[in-house]
């Protein structure tokens, strides 16, 4: 019902379409089965003796024309009105087939605009999880998946339906016992198409996981294409691919192989059941207990009621297929909006006044990455943050944009609890530049402007200056109108990390974060950077993680982080006359440029 409800959901602004559209089907489904009869009546009333078989409403019409004498002499009215049907069905066919094209391509935009707009507003930690090529396989080959179904096979559903209603009324008007015969292989074939679609649903299942992970290695090596030829892997890339490409083939060789054995059993009892009313409704013919119109006319029905059932066991197998594809496009549109609270959630001014008081979280249960983390900041302060890998440190300015959410302790904005700030306000006042910003295949000028279209030429050239990107940027052939290539492959990682920068400048942030985003740049570059964002920034609270010292012994405060918990805080002064990680992290980097400067000077 759930999933009935959620298709509804995708037809909305079409539905009418589509249920006219079954209405056709029903509609040029019943015209059809008029043509045997007229053969019929043709035969055994006009060309034979026998009086014709019609509903009282037609035989008046057949009587008042004329009768027998007429049609006799006009055989060719026989012909017209198959003709006539003809056109009556083809029109009929063409309406239900310019529905169904509208309804399902309708339908097929709405999901996609639903798929990508929940997975926009997704929660970070949903994305970190995820696999990038899983997702996309969900967007568009399970959404092609159900969008066929929808357009072909249920209306070959609605149209068996159709088929066997009205030729099994027609056909026990005409005679029962052989309808009978017409009808005795068909539970067979439901019951056998029932059980294989119960079957193959499981290996549809199977394939859909299988192919989701072929795309997902096809993904992952299109976007480090760069380093699978620094470390010239392609080899290594080929085998992973190949292996899962076998992997998707075997699986999908197993429903090929039971389609093949359901096809070949049904073609088997369909020509059975042909065979049977044949043989049958000849010898009664021979024997004058059925006239030749009739035995034509069950021939026909039979024909056109075996097939389609035959199809059934196809059609429930691709059923199964899109009830897959709906399940696994459903599992995304059930992952909880991280914006479900946005009505609620609070707008406080935020000024850049923090507080960490006993903060602690981890990943999975057990594995904590913080530990009871507590201190302050005040508006303007530059807090600086070292530690190893795995330390915390990122950890710790995610929870500053609720990329995740703490789950013992408080952190509080100007007094104000952080999980009770609504999440696009918060961070439309916290920026955030990561280690590897990510860069769209656009102009440097729409990537720096991604937050504000319509941000004046002379505000983008300002930022960049105080990022120390400007000159960069006016040196290329087009300026800010150069197209960066994707993820911003164009640019070195030091230019990236500066662009990035510029964009974040531009939204005037009263909190800003640099995780790791000066590593890329040289030292004169990263002192002119910070120099200019304490000038042009100086109400801004900074929070800056680096592990060049040279970058830290500026700051405010200097946090010391090791094994999730902060184990050192103070200046730059003050941490080297209490020794510790710190002062030895000062050592070594210091001993190291020495040894430079030497080797510079001496020409070794």
């Amino acid at each position: 019902m759930k999933k009935l409800k959620l298709l509804l959901t995708f037809m909305k602004g079409t539905l009418a379409s589509y249920v006219t559209a079954i209405f056709l089907i029903f509609a040029s489904t019943a015209v059809a089965l008029i043509n045997p009869l007229v053969i019929k009546v043709t035969v055994d009333s006009i060309l034979g003796d026998t009086p014709p078989e019609l509903p009282g409403f037609l035989i008046g019409w057949f009587e008042n024309i004329g009768g027998k004498s007429y049609f006799l002499q006009n055989l060719w009215m026989a012909g017209f009105i198959l003709v006539v049907l003809s056109i009556v069905n083809g029109i009929m066919s063409y309406f239900y087939r310019k529905n169904v094209a509208t309804s399902s391509e309708v339908m097929a935009k709405n999901v996609r605009t639903i798929m990508y707009d929940h997975i926009q507003h997704l929660s970070y930690s949903y994305h970190v999880k995820a696999e990038t090529g899983d997702l996309i396989q969900r967007c568009t080959s399970d959404l092609e998946t159900l969008r066929r179904f929808l357009a072909n096979q249920f209306f070959q559903v609605v149209r068996a339906v159709a088929m066997v209603v009205s030729a099994l009324a027609i056909m026990l008007s005409l005679n029962v016992k052989l309808t009978l015969i017409s009808f005795s292989i068909t539970p067979f074939l439901a019951v056998s198409a029932f059980f294989f679609y119960k079957f193959i649903k499981v290996k549809f299942k199977l394939t859909d996981e299988a192919e989701g992970k072929m795309t997902t290695v096809l993904q992952e090596n299109l976007s480090s294409m760069r380093i699978v030829r620094a470390f010239a892997r392609q080899d290594f890339e080929v085998k992973k691919f190949v292996d899962a490409s076998n992997d998707f083939k075997d699986k999908d060789f197993v429903i090929s192989r039971l389609m093949s054995w359901y096809w070949s059993i049904s073609d088997m009892l369909c020509d059975i059941q042909i065979g049977f009313v044949l043989i049958l409704g000849s010898f009664w013919a021979a024997q004058g207990l059925l006239t030749v119109g009739t035995l034509y006319a069950f021939m026909s029905y039979t024909s056109n009621l075996i097939w389609p059932l035959r199809h059934l066991g196809r059609v429930l197998a691709d059923m199964g297929r899109a009830s897959v594809a709906l399940t696994r496009i459903k599992e995304v549109l059930d992952e909880l909006n991280e914006d479900k609270d946005e009505s609620t959630g609070l707008t406080p001014k935020i000024n850049g006044n923090i507080c960490f008081k006993n903060v602690s979280y981890e990943y999975e249960e057990g594995h904590p990455v913080l530990k009871d983390l507590s201190f302050e900041v005040t508006q303007g302060q530059t807090i600086a943050i070292l530690g190893g890998t795995g330390s915390g440190k990122s950890t710790l300015v995610n929870l500053l944009v609720r990329l995740f959410d703490y789950q013992d302790g408080s952190i509080t904005f100007d007094g104000v609890e952080l999980k009770d700030i609504n999440k696009k306000w918060l961070r439309r006042n916290v920026g955030i530049v990561l280690q590897e910003p990510f860069l769209f295949s656009r102009t440097i000028r729409e990537n720096l402007a991604i937050a504000n279209p319509d941000c004046p030429m002379g505000e983008i050239e300002r930022v960049t200056k105080i990022a120390s990107v400007y000159k960069v940027i006016s040196e290329f052939d087009k300026g800010f109108d150069t197209m960066v290539g994707e993820k911003g492959v164009t640019l070195s990682g030091g230019q990236k990390q500066r662009v990035a920068i510029a964009r974040m400048l531009l939204e005037n942030h009263p909190v800003m974060v640099f995780d790791d985003s000066l590593s890329a740049v040289d030292v004169k570059t990263d002192a002119y950077i910070r120099e200019q964002l304490k000038v042009q920034c100086s109400d801004t609270t900074t929070f800056i993680i680096s592990h060049r010292i040279s970058t830290l012994m500026q700051a405010d405060k200097i946090l010391v982080m090791e094994d999730g918990m902060i184990t050192q805080s103070g200046t730059h002064d003050e941490l080297l006359f209490k020794g510790g990680l710190y002062k030895e992290v000062f050592e070594i980097q210091n001993s190291l440029e020495e040894d430079l400067s030497t080797s510079v000077k001496t020409g070794r």
